[in-house]
């Protein structure tokens, strides 16, 4: 039960944002796994924290006029949301998706303040994007628009401002042209963009990282059970960056990853999706542009059109398509079948109802905001390296990034031992960034 100052700050952001329901979403969810904390400490209340965190400091939209390779003028709309820099720069991706709304990007910069405290790293939380479809545009088109999305952008962030990375839509060849945009326009070569190529400041590790820390999660989780990865049956959403990485992490882990997915539907490879079939798996998403259909009529197995990963009997799930992608029926059949761990490698992709029946069975839970945040602590490594003028090995990395996924466990772990939640890493992940967060907030004054 929420305390009377929990409840008045959530039906005062209600009122605020009555119609953006993935931030309100986002924000109930963390301020009700706060009680605990604020009945251990009344600074929180007196300082007027939670006020403060619910607010972005900063919400830019602006406007993004491009050319068509007809000549013909398109507009779309971009944003930048600078949602909290009180432990560091501002630091979120840039999402570029027709689904693109205030309400998305709030509920993903809301997250990421709480998953940066988590990483151990400097870094304050934001997010960014446009409305814009880069799927069925040319490079031209796209280089066209991250142009003008750029000469805008340019003039709100900064190394030390706010460091955008990549996100949906947005990967290597639009961080390149975002990049060089940023580059002519302010005559200075800095890292101001993560997620860049390896030839110009780019870090080893950093397209394999959100997937590969969502596995390391959980097989951290797994070892408080005395347990490993080794055979384990896992079932995969998506099969963009972060589930291509997720399947390689499993199978250098002894699992076995057996489904991936896009808009279209499902493919279920009961026999594994093995390092060769992975390889075929990138160059269709990363190259060819392709759908996963593609994977089942080439490797001769089970293609569900329009379906979820689910309904397949599997040990371990790791969502890592979108947001709200596990709903309440789709746990019960993950529980239903055997379902003992997930790892959220997407932001929010299990709904309420979803969550609410994980922790009933009190299965491993690891949510998106302590299992996926090694894509944004690689990204902060990469911050790191630019700032050194130097370059660390792939070996390096990868140490580095296992260390964080190790450290972002212990702190939930030691927050649901401190504040009596045992086996509640939605608890512990929340109160954890929180903590971290509202102190410094504390410490600077009232800004």
């Amino acid at each position: 039960m929420s305390s009377d100052y929990i409840k008045s700050v959530l039906e005062t952001v209600k009122k605020r944002n009555a119609n953006e329901p993935e931030f309100l979403q986002a924000v109930t969810e963390v301020l009700e796994s706060l009680d605990p904390v604020f009945e251990k400490n009344k600074k929180y209340e007196n300082y007027k924290v939670l006020e403060r965190l619910v607010e972005p400091e900063r919400q830019i939209i602006f406007r993004v006029p491009w050319l068509d390779d007809k000549g013909v003028i398109q507009v779309n709309r971009g944003f930048r949301i600078q949602f909290n820099s009180a432990i560091g720069p501002y630091k979120g991706g840039i999402r570029l998706h027709p689904s693109v709304n205030i309400s998305i990007l709030k509920f993903l910069g809301f997250e990421q303040v709480l998953k940066n405290a988590l990483t151990t790293l400097p870094m304050g939380g934001g997010k960014g994007g446009s409305d814009f479809d880069p799927k069925g545009k040319t490079d031209n088109e796209v280089m066209r628009f991250c142009q003008s999305f750029m000469t805008e952008l340019s003039k709100h962030i900064g190394a030390d401002t706010d460091v955008p990375a990549g996100d949906i839509g947005t990967g290597g060849r639009e961080i390149g042209y975002m990049f060089g945009q940023y580059k002519r326009l302010r005559n200075e070569f800095v890292g101001v963009l993560t997620g860049k190529g390896l030839k110009w400041g780019g870090s080893l590790i950093r397209p394999e990282a959100t997937g590969y820390g969502s596995v390391y999660f959980a097989e951290e989780m797994l070892k408080t059970k005395n347990d490993t990865m080794k055979g384990k049956i896992c079932a995969v959403s998506g099969s963009g960056n972060v589930a291509q990485y997720t399947v390689e992490k499993i199978n250098q882990l002894g699992g076995k990853a057996v489904s991936l997915s896009d808009s279209s539907g499902t493919i279920y490879d009961k026999d594994g999706i093995t390092a060769e079939k992975l390889a075929f798996v990138m160059d269709l998403k990363e190259v060819r542009r392709g759908r996963i259909k593609e994977y089942a009529e080439k490797f001769k197995c089970e293609f569900i059109a329009g379906g979820k990963p689910w309904n397949i009997k599997c040990d371990c799930a790791f969502p890592s398509a979108t947001q709200n992608e596990i709903d309440g029926k789709d746990a019960k059949m993950l529980l239903d079948n055997g379902c003992k761990l997930v790892s959220e490698g997407a932001n929010m992709p299990s709904t309420p109802e979803a969550i609410e029946q994980y922790l009933a069975k009190k299965i491993l839970y690891g949510p998106g905001k302590a299992a996926n945040a090694g894509g944004v602590a690689t990204s902060g490594l990469e911050m790191s390296q630019n700032s050194m003028r130097l370059a660390w090995t792939r070996e390096e990395v990868d140490a580095k990034l296992h260390g964080i996924m190790i450290a972002i466990h212990t702190q939930c772990r030691n927050a649901m031992k401190e504040y009596n939640t045992p086996d509640n890493y939605v608890m512990g992940a929340n109160i954890a960034g929180f903590v971290k967060v509202a102190d410094t907030m504390i410490d600077h004054g009232c800004v």
